[in-house]
Order: structure tokens, then sequence, then C-alpha cells
């Protein structure tokens, strides 16, 4: 008997463990840890200004013609049109591959034109190709979020927050990276930016995909939330004690490979959480698991009656105003009785249900059909003036810190690179719970991430002491809240079939408003400044014009501060045409 009895449990074991490897591969939380660390190979971008001074000097450029190649590589990062339809035509895998064929062949021939491999190109074609190069960040954007909306339907707040707030450190995530290699010939920065975010994103492309996720919500999940959240603040914290160290001491390459490798470590912890989901969960008995539509069922709808569309659209068109107002039990039979009222009229022909022009907030939209709503343009203005007053302070920095007397200007860069991932993490979070506990709509977080921005420019304007610490840490939060709280509410309010298309057009906001902000308005009030200051001392016609003291962005920071002002008048007129959508989403979980 034990013998006849071994083949049978050794089958069982097999088998156990086949569904066991089945279930990790095709657990949600697998494709959002690969979705992460894909995203930490997404901030490529943030590494030009490292990279530019070796292009300057190996391709005798000046500041004008090295200006050209960052607005090349600004619109790059970008203009995603390409990669959102690509997503919608092709597997998230294929996408993610042509991306990755885009960031090689980019910068590798840059790299290739650099040492001396190839021969120089024209300026036009150097902006191609760090164009090139740099819209394959637009593809790894694209699949990992479209990936983690649609496997975690119910979490997008922190889901996007969490993947876009690892593409915000991808560049202090390569640099240290590249401070290990020590390589002497600094064009292998170079080289490591077009060959790493590549052979990363190969290596995973395959992970990342819709795998049911919505099939796959466990009561653990707030749980394994909670440690990726302890993980992305720890990366945070230590990521930051590293710069500091490696800036203030003199340390040796023993101890940066040390560092290198613990910040590896800190990577590769978040892969616990699908390897316990699948391989460590109580497999006597069933999984205790919930499955939650993509589309929430109405809420005055029994379950499984199956009203027409016509009807739900016409219910909408006829409730009266003040049904909204009504407590949720109330609201719910005043609902269900004029949908019974209608739904019998139109079966006896005493009323005919007009059809529908198009979809309703949270429904699925397309493009062209979002470009036509009035939400959808709140939401791209109000990105515009917010985000867009954040992305100038970082594109000015530098000057920033020189004008007020700073000269550890790296250092502020460092800090608002950590702000902003953390920004990104935390206006995921809150705004979950906002729409979570009180169904309350998303975009009341961006109007808060705003007034926080508007404070942090007050502070650049006045040039108070420690203004620099404070106002880097306001704008780096706030204009990273933007980047988790807009995708989250375009796929709330526009749906997710389309969401890969909705988000690209939206992203054009941030270097529309860079053009516009940066561009136009401080560059233009500093060379008035700074002209001025010149004519008042003496001054040689072969110096750089420089400005000194808080002035010279004063008009300037008062300005952002009145746009982002704007831009959270903007957002709390999109909270209130939102409100039902939101309470219809998310009020039958408060329950």
């Amino acid at each position: 008997e034990r013998n006849n009895g071994n083949p049978k449990g050794i089958s069982s074991m097999a088998s156990t463990t086949r569904e066991k490897v089945a279930s990790f591969i095709n657990n949600r939380w697998l494709v959002f840890v690969a979705a992460m660390w894909i995203q930490s190979c997404a901030g490529i971008g943030y590494l030009f200004g490292s990279i530019s001074p070796v292009i300057k000097s190996s391709l005798n450029y000046n500041q004008k013609e090295l200006a050209r190649l960052g607005v090349a590589k600004d619109l790059g990062d970008s203009v995603g049109f390409l990669a959102g339809t690509l997503s919608e035509i092709l597997p998230l895998w294929a996408a993610l591959l042509v991306g990755a064929v885009q960031n090689l062949v980019g910068y590798g021939w840059v790299w290739l034109i650099v040492t001396g491999r190839a021969p120089i190109l024209p300026l036009w074609a150097m902006c191609i190709l760090i164009f090139v190069g740099n819209n394959g960040e637009t593809y790894f954007n694209t699949g990992s979020l479209v990936s983690g909306v649609h496997n975690f339907p119910k979490s997008r707040g922190p889901v996007v927050g969490i993947l876009k707030g690892f593409a915000g450190l991808g560049g202090a995530i390569l640099s240290q990276i590249y401070t290990m290699i020590h390589s002497p010939d600094p064009a292998s920065l170079i080289f490591m930016v077009a060959v790493g975010p590549a052979v990363v994103v190969v290596s995973l492309m395959f992970l990342i995909r819709p795998v049911g996720g919505h099939r796959q919500i466990r009561p653990t999940d707030g749980a394994s939330f909670t440690f990726i959240y302890g993980v992305c603040i720890l990366l945070a914290v230590y990521l930051m004690a590293v710069m500091l160290i490696e800036d203030l001491v003199v340390v040796s390459h023993d101890i940066i490979t040390t560092f290198t490798i613990v910040l590896f470590v800190i990577l590769v912890v978040p892969i616990l959480v699908p390897i316990i989901t699948s391989f460590f969960t109580d497999s006597n008995g069933p999984v205790d698991t919930i499955e939650e539509p993509l589309v929430p069922r109405r809420e005055d709808q029994e379950p499984g009656l199956q009203t027409p569309d016509l009807i739900l659209s016409e219910v909408e068109d006829e409730k009266p105003k003040d049904v909204d107002l009504l407590p949720a039990s109330e609201r719910h039979k005043r609902i269900a009785h004029l949908q019974a009222q209608l739904m019998q009229a139109a079966a006896e022909g005493a009323v005919r249900v007009k059809r529908r022009r198009g979809p309703h907030r949270g429904e699925d939209f397309t493009l062209s059909q979002a470009l036509v709503k009035a939400d959808f343009w709140l939401i791209f203005f109000s990105l515009l003036l917010g985000s867009g007053s954040g992305l100038t302070v970082i594109d000015n920095l530098g000057q920033m810190c020189q004008s007020l007397g700073y000269n550890n200007t790296h250092v502020f860069v460092s800090m608002i690179s950590i702000w902003n991932f953390l920004g990104r993490i935390g206006g995921g979070y809150f705004s979950e719970l906002i729409v979570r506990d009180y169904a309350y709509p998303r975009p009341v977080a961006m109007a808060v991430a705003q007034v926080v921005m508007s404070v942090g420019h007050v502070f650049f304007a006045f040039g108070w002491p420690g203004a620099m610490y404070i106002g880097t840490l306001l704008i780096g939060l706030g204009y990273g809240a933007h980047w988790a709280i807009v995708p989250a509410t375009a796929s709330e309010l526009f749906g997710l079939k389309k969401f890969g298309a909705l988000y690209n057009f939206l992203t054009l906001a941030n270097p529309a408003g860079s053009l516009v902000f940066s561009g136009m308005i401080a560059s233009t009030i500093y060379d008035r400044e700074a002209e001025r200051q010149a004519h008042g001392s003496v001054f040689n016609p072969d110096d750089v014009l420089k400005c000194e003291g808080y002035i010279c962005y004063f008009l300037t920071s008062l300005i952002m501060s009145g746009f982002c002002i704007i831009a959270c008048i903007l957002s709390l007129i999109l909270v209130r045409r939102t409100k039902s959508v939101y309470s219809h989403l998310y009020g039958k979980t408060r329950t």
C-alpha cells in the first residue's frame, strides 16, 4: 500500500507545484513588480544633464545648440501618441519591445558618434536621435501603466503613484550604477543609457500584460500595498543618504560598490509579495479571493438584472437634479423607481428611448470622444498650469540656486528628485484614501497639491532663509503628486479601453507648460534683470549675463504661484462636475 501510495503522493505534489508556478506567473503582483523594475529604467531623460557635457565637448556645440538637443529630449519624453496607439493594437510586450529598440538605436547611435565610431551628423539629425532614444520612455510608461490599471482596477491611485514614482527615481538609480562602474571614459554613461534599459525591458516584457487582476483581489492586498509603500520610502531615504554621503565625504570604490549592492537588494525585495501570495497561501482550502467587475454595476441595479444601456442613459438624463443630494438609500430607491417606470413605458411603446450620443463619464471613451468633453480639458489645463510651473522650477533650479548664493546646486537637484518621487507615492496613496473612504472625486487631491505648490513658489519669490530647502520640498511633492493623480483620474472618468492614448495626450501638457513658462516667461525676466544688473556694474561683453539675488525669479515665481491658484480652481470645478461619478464608482465600497 505504501508503494502504491507514493506515486499518487508524488503526482499530487507535482500537480500542486505546477499550479503554484502557474499562479505565480499569472499573479498580478508579479506583473506589478516587473513594471516597477521597468519604470526604474524609464527615467533616462533625467540623465541628460549628465551626458550633455560630453556631447557638447565632443561635437563642439555651443550652449544654444545644446539647448536644442534638450528640447528634442523633452519632446521625446512627452510625445507618446504612437506609444498609446500601438498599446491598443499590439500586445504590451510588443509595444515595450518597440520602445527598447528606439532607446537602443537612438542613444546607441549618439554613443557611436561621440566616441568617433560613426561619422558626425548635422545638429538636426542629432536632435532626431535624441528624440527617438528618449521617446522609448513613453512605451515603458504606457506598457507599465496600462497593465497596472487593468490589473488593479480598484487601486488605481496607489498603482499609478508607485509606477510613476519609480520613473522619477530612474535617473538616481542609473547614476549610482554608473558611479560604481567608475569608468574613466565619460561617454560610457551614454552607452549605459542606451543598453541598460533595453536589456531590462527585453528581459521582463513578456510579464507585462493584463492577467485578470479584478479576479485576484485578496483581503491581504492592503498589507501588500503597505509593504511596497514601505520599500518605496526606504528606497527614497536610502538614495538620499547615499547621495549626501558621496557628495560630502570621500568614499572608496569598495564602499560605493556596497552602496550599489544594497540598492539592488532594496529593488528586488518587492518580489516577496507575489512569491508569498503564490507559494505560501493555504493550499488545503480555497483561496479567499474576491472578484470585482472592471466596470462596477450600478448601485440601483439588482444582481443579475441586465438593464439596457439606453434605459440607463435615459435615467441619467431624466432624474431630477436634487436626487444626487439625497442619502444613498433614498437615492437608490428614487432612481430604481424612475428606471422601472422608463422600462415599462418603453416596453409599452409609450416612450421612445433616445439614442445615446456617446459614452457617459466612467465609461470607455476614445480619444476623439474625450476631446469634446469639458472634463478632459479641465484636466489638461489644470495639469498644464500645475505641472508646467513645477517643471519650470526643475529646469531652472541650477540658476535659482546660484542667484540665491548656493553653490552646491546638484544637492538641490537630487533633493527635488526625491521629493518628486515621494510626491508621486503620496499623491497616489492619499487620493486613494479620498475616493475609498469618502467616495469623493480624486481631483480634490490635485487641488491640494496645487495649493502646496503655490506656497512653494512664494518661498522662491521672496528668497527667505532656507527658501531653497522648503521650496524644493513643496514644489517636488506637489509636482510629483500630479503624475499619480491625473492618470488615475483619466482612467476613472474616461475608461480603461483607450487609456494609453488618453494618458499620452495628457502628458503633452507638461512640455507645453514648460515651453511657455520656462522658455518665454522665466528666461525673459531673468535676462532682463541680468542686463539691468550688468548696466549698474563693470561688465565685460564677453562674460555671460548673470543675475544675483531673489529679484531674479521674484516676478516669475509670483506668476507661477498665480497659475497654481488658477489650476486649483479648475480642479475644484472638475470636482464639482464629477461628484456623481465617484459616488457611483466608489460609493458601494463604503457600505
